[in-house]
């Protein structure tokens, strides 16, 4: 794959069949199924994912968010889904060791799921914003989804809300980390074989400032909802014009 020419599809995340219709019309590569109220990764009921399924019916590949690894929430097993993904919250090595010994936890289930044959793949979650979400650091889990060319990370954030100090501003992926140092996670896992998404409330300006990491896939919600609000409805004009700009 040349990741020089190519240009990165677009992950949209929906909350029902009817926004995944609205993903589908505006031209959106993979369908993200996820309930923004329960979390950055908030997992959706198992009806609503296997109606998206049902819904969806084959015309894109389909992930599901599952949560968060600490949660010990059980898998969902349907073969139709093409990713799964569980955050690293509360993962890190500052997290309380009295609940379990946080940094052989992470490794040892994400290999245990990596290891596993057949579809789902496990998507690897690094959260740049590590820190506010006591995870593990994102070299840490860069460096782990490397082990394995076929991997698939995602690089995204976990602290959504706008903080005390700037409450009119949505925290983004460029709040916690460079353009640059962006580009060279992508280069390092792209020369280690692992295909990557970006995500951590984008918009169109910091897409177009993230193009230059040439990651596989940019993955939003936010910015395709009405108001650009998460909890909003997808539209289907908004996804078409995101789509379109990235063919450009």
């Amino acid at each position: 794959m040349s990741h020089a020419r190519r240009a990165p599809g677009l992950l949209v995340s929906v909350r029902s069949p009817l926004e995944a219709e609205s993903a589908l019309a505006g031209g959106a590569n993979i369908i993200d199924v996820k309930e923004p109220d329960h979390g950055p990764l908030g997992r959706a009921s198992d009806q609503t994912i296997l109606a998206v399924l049902d819904h969806v019916a084959g015309r894109r590949p389909v992930s599901a968010a599952l949560g968060e690894l600490a949660e010990h929430r059980p898998p969902l097993h349907d073969s139709r889904l093409a990713f799964v993904k569980w955050g690293l919250a509360g993962c890190g090595s500052t997290s309380n060791p009295r609940t379990f010994d946080q940094a052989c936890f992470w490794r040892s289930e994400l290999t245990n799921k990596l290891s596993q044959p057949g579809s789902p793949q496990t998507v690897v979650v690094a959260y740049a914003d590590w820190q506010c979400a006591q995870a593990p650091t994102i070299t840490e889990v860069v460096d782990f989804a490397c082990q394995k060319p076929g991997n698939v990370l995602l690089i995204d954030t976990h602290c959504k809300e706008p903080d005390t100090m700037r409450k009119d501003h949505r925290p983004n992926l460029l709040d916690w980390i460079s353009v640059n140092e962006v580009r060279d996670l992508c280069a390092q896992c792209h020369g280690a074989g692992v295909l990557v998404a970006l995500a951590g409330s984008l918009t169109l300006p910091l897409i177009e400032l993230l193009r230059s990491a040439a990651p596989d896939w940019f993955a939003v919600r936010g910015a395709v909802c009405a108001g650009a609000n998460r909890q909003g409805t997808i539209e289907a004009d908004k996804v078409a014009e995101l789509v379109k700009s990235l063919a450009s």
